[in-house]
């Protein structure tokens, strides 16, 4: 895949020193160098020490990736939101890891989104995950298509400029219309899965904005501002109000919800290509719509 811009500036600087300002990282760059790809001015290919000047054309050509072969390609169909040729936005089901493991080592959504591109017999082969979501959260989960594009939304990610958006469905009543909760988040000695708040923990904000409440349950937008492991099922269950269905964190079980109820309604960004402001969004699940629904009437008739 190429790509191209014209250097603007009077001073001259090192191709790679440019590059870098585009977010191209060294590994790339090395990629580039040693895989099979190239770096050009003017139409003519040169070095990443040659020195530019305004109004020159670069142009990069990175190699096609072709793929892990630990990363084995799944039949299984994949809901897709958006596409394009940096990007693929799918609409993950509750029950699927998002990448492979001993447990789970080819259903996971990276198998799930390889044998998409097998299919379409893409050059690039390498699944690059943007956005996980945990086994039973649902919603929108980010692809880049090729390294250049995944390390571009890394630094969307860093820089908090990818915002991404949770409905919730919590136990009780929340109190506050609009709220944040920034509580550190870390290990407890005696799990490897669960997640605790505890003083040693990385720094944490979710913030969250009430949409509806219900006789037993509040339902939540909320957008994190950092990317803990299991962030909101924790900081709900810290303040009081575990997620419905999430019984790691003392959510309860019901007839319509027997996992938490968390699903990425909502992936904002600017995309790093075209510059333009990108909003998908997914509708809820059928657990969450059937139990708003029950849960509406049952208001309705208190």
């Amino acid at each position: 895949m190429k790509f191209s811009w014209i250097y603007p500036l009077k001073e001259s600087y090192q191709v790679k020193t440019f590059l870098r300002t585009k977010g191209v990282s060294r590994g790339l760059l090395a990629k580039v160098k040693f895989q099979g790809g190239k770096i050009t001015v003017n139409h003519q290919e040169v070095n990443a020490i040659f020195y530019l000047k305004e109004n020159d054309l670069v142009e990069m050509t990175v190699p096609d990736e072709e793929g892990y072969e630990t990363t084995f390609p799944a039949e299984h169909p994949i809901d897709i939101v958006y596409e394009d040729k940096h990007y693929l936005i799918v609409n993950k089901p509750y029950g699927v890891v998002s990448i492979p493991s001993q447990v789970h080592p080819e259903g996971s959504m990276a198998n799930r989104v390889k044998g998409y591109y097998c299919r379409q017999n893409y050059k690039d082969q390498v699944v690059h995950i943007v956005t996980r979501l945990d086994r039973d959260t649902t919603g929108l989960m980010l692809f880049a298509k090729h390294g250049y594009a995944h390390a571009l939304m890394d630094n969307a990610l860093r820089e908090r400029t990818l915002l991404k958006h949770y409905s919730a469905l919590v136990t009780g009543n929340v109190a506050n219309d609009h709220g944040k909760i920034e509580a550190p988040i870390g290990r407890p000695t005696d799990s490897i899965i669960k997640r605790i708040v505890t003083p040693n923990g990385r720094t944490a904000l979710t913030e969250y904005w009430v949409k509806e409440r219900y006789q037993e349950a509040t339902l939540v937008d909320i957008q994190l501002h950092t990317g803990r492991t299991h962030q909101i099922r924790v900081h709900f269950a810290h303040i009081g109000h575990p997620l419905v269905g999430d019984d790691l964190y003392g959510g309860v079980h019901d007839q319509w919800l027997s996992r938490q109820a968390l699903h990425c309604h909502e992936l904002q960004f600017i995309h790093p290509f075209t510059m333009e402001k990108t909003l998908v969004t997914a509708p809820y699940p059928i657990d969450m719509q059937q139990w708003t629904e029950n849960m509406s009437i049952t208001k309705m008739n208190h």
